[in-house]
């Protein structure tokens, strides 16, 4: 009998070397001593970040690895709006805002959800987004955008005390706000959302997939499903629910697989696998879902050896199969499906 799929690799934004320690980020003299060999992290637009490659592809699909600037470019001690990421390899690094320079020149870059992209670049760097390339990014670089991405998205949406109104500073250098007029402490904010590789009944894994569509993604785009725990909800309870909200199926076996932070805007994905009958009819959502359907594990595995660029404005033929970009943790649900047995 096969064993229950498992995840083969970490979620492309789970993977963190940085050590990020509550000492840490709580001992100003430290920070502040260390801070002329810091690194700081730029982020921009749309969560773009300079990037240099460390290894090339013949589709412009090699790995990058963080370009970070020397902290002492930014004044003698951290500004006022930097973000503390972590120490990693005996190195202190921070992010702070910036942009690329307006030289007009592109780069067309493999972008991680199947097309190509033109991306900012200048003086032997790209600027990428996190979303689309952060697969791309070796282990440690990964984990600092993503935290930087995850407290900047949290502090722009955190300006405000929640409980009378008035303005609120950041302090613990981004890991957290304080609010003098009443004096009330908030830590940065993540939102719970489940995700869930439904697969037939049959043998330990099944032989097929439900993957369903948005009405605004591109035609052929499938993924697994996936929705927001509500107040007062179980991780399991949410997993039944948005199940059947959206597709109208009954799901038993759910069983935890892993997770990914996805910071857009402050969310942590929860992954989940779960049965179904297959051959029970489905009721798609109306206005959230445009259509659900049961893949066989060869369509999947075909679709994932695929592996198509195409141009931006592409429009998949009918009945085509296109999956999440290589970021999601939808992907690495479905590989790991895709390479067990029944």
């Amino acid at each position: 009998m096969s064993a229950p799929f498992e995840f083969g690799a970490l979620p492309a934004l789970s993977r963190s070397g940085a050590d990020r320690q509550e000492n840490l980020r709580g001992d100003r003299e430290r920070l502040l001593s260390r801070w002329p060999d810091a690194r700081v992290v730029l982020v921009g637009h749309a969560t773009r970040t300079p990037v240099r490659a460390v290894s090339a592809g013949s589709d412009s699909g090699g790995q990058y690895t963080l370009s970070t600037r020397k902290a002492l470019s930014f004044g003698d001690e951290p500004p006022e709006d930097a973000l503390f990421l972590g120490e990693w390899d005996g190195t202190d690094y921070w992010a702070l805002p910036g942009e690329p320079e307006d030289t007009g020149k592109t780069e067309r870059v493999r972008g991680g959800w199947g097309f190509w992209e033109e991306v900012p670049a200048a003086d032997g760097e790209l600027w990428v987004e996190l979303r689309g390339h952060g697969h791309k990014l070796d282990d440690a670089s990964a984990g600092l955008l993503t935290t930087a991405v995850a407290l900047r998205n949290w502090h722009r949406r955190a300006r405000f005390c929640a409980r009378c109104g008035e303005a609120a500073a950041r302090t613990q250098f981004g890991w957290a706000s304080w609010c003098a007029s009443c004096e009330r402490e908030e830590y940065p904010r993540t939102d719970p959302a489940v995700i869930c590789l439904v697969h037939d009944d049959v043998g330990t894994n099944g032989k097929h997939v439900l993957l369903a569509r948005q009405p605004m993604w591109p035609r052929g785009r499938y993924s697994v499903l996936a929705g927001f725990v509500e107040a007062g909800e179980s991780l399991e309870g949410c997993v039944e629910r948005e199940i059947r909200e959206e597709v109208g199926a009954e799901v038993w076996g759910i069983r935890y697989l892993g997770s990914q932070p996805w910071p857009f805007p402050r969310s942590i994905m929860l992954g989940f696998a779960a049965r179904a009958d297959a051959s029970a009819p489905l009721r798609p959502a109306d206005g959230e879902i445009e259509e659900a359907n049961w893949y066989s594990r060869a369509e999947v595995r075909a679709a994932l050896a695929a592996d198509e660029i195409h141009e931006p404005g592409f429009e998949a033929e009918p009945g085509a199969l296109l999956l999440p970009g290589n970021s999601s943790i939808a992907k690495v649900m479905l590989n790991a499906w895709a390479a067990a047995e029944a």
